[in-house]
């Protein structure tokens, strides 16, 4: 059974999710202004890149286990993408709408925390590599399925690529950004997260999910097939300890929050993609101690 210290620090970790989406759950509710277009374009063209560079660059983990972990994250990745390519082909969903939801989980603002409370300041660096692999995919491949075509202008237009390029300019040389370039990116990248939940509050305020049998359904495949590859691919590369753990806990994380901004950028079935982000949230919530319990060494 696991202890009551660890499902208050659980607690701790996912209240704070749940809440800020619902202060953006009444804000839609009073009717209050929120334009979902300025948003995303906030957290894509300033928040994500400042967020990425910041924690790049503070990285403290050997490159060899950061190239190692970068693969298997790719790896999960593709299995995910292809898993879930079939399965909405077997079932006649386009893809468009939700294999974005089902390959991208929520790394960040959910499995982030997760990953320093089970392991400490290792892995919350080795969860930051896996994130930094995560949004890149999301901003090049998510983006370009969620579009319905793939265009290597939106690949070059994306401003993440080249606050990971600049991030590794600094970890290939050695050297530590100018105080004040490592400031303002904090800063600048401390408002993704509010601002992403606060989008999904509204949304859920304004927004009826007219298929929850659909919506369950994919949300099981996500959290599932999620856990599945995550396994089979530490196994795989023969990850131990942290490295492991980490993997395991990101593959398994909730459907991210930026699935849905992209899916009513371009009117993807928002919908019912905001009812997988509350479904696999809530189910986290209930199923992260026997998460954390596994994982743990």
């Amino acid at each position: 059974m696991p202890s009551l210290e660890l499902l208050a620090q659980v607690f701790a970790i996912i209240a704070p999710v749940l809440l800020c989406t619902g202060v953006g759950y009444v804000w839609g509710w009073l009717r209050r202004p929120f334009d979902p277009g300025i948003t995303t374009a906030l957290v894509s063209a300033i928040a994500a890149p400042c967020l990425i560079f910041n924690a790049l660059t503070r990285l403290e983990v050997s490159a060899a286990a950061l190239a190692q972990l970068a693969a298997a994250t790719l790896a999960c990745y593709v299995a995910m993408g292809v898993l879930g390519w079939v399965v909405l082909r077997l079932a006649h969903l386009p893809a468009h709408s939700y294999l974005p939801a089902l390959m991208f989980p929520n790394g960040g603002n959910v499995g982030l925390p997760l990953c320093f409370l089970a392991f400490g300041a290792e892995g919350l660096a080795l969860g930051i590599a896996w994130f930094a692999v995560g949004a890149v995919g999301q901003f090049t491949v998510g983006i370009n399925i969620a579009a319905g075509s793939f265009a290597i202008g939106k690949l070059v237009r994306q401003p993440i690529i080249y606050a990971i390029a600049l991030a590794f300019v600094f970890i290939l040389t050695g050297h530590r950004p100018p105080v004040w370039l490592g400031r303002t990116t904090e800063i600048l990248g401390n408002m993704l997260i509010p601002l992403m939940l606060l989008s999904l509050g509204v949304s859920l305020a304004t927004l009826k999910v007219t298929r929850p049998g659909r919506a369950a359904a994919l949300s099981a495949l996500r959290l599932v097939g999620g856990f599945s590859v995550g396994l089979a691919v530490a196994w795989a590369f023969g990850l131990t300890g942290a490295a492991r753990g980490v993997l395991i806990i990101q593959s398994a994380m909730p459907v991210a929050i930026f699935n849905y901004l992209f899916a009513l950028q371009y009117k993807r079935e928002p919908a019912d993609v905001a009812g997988m982000i509350v479904i696999t949230t809530v189910v986290s919530f209930v199923s992260l101690p026997a998460l954390l319990l596994y994982v743990l060494p």
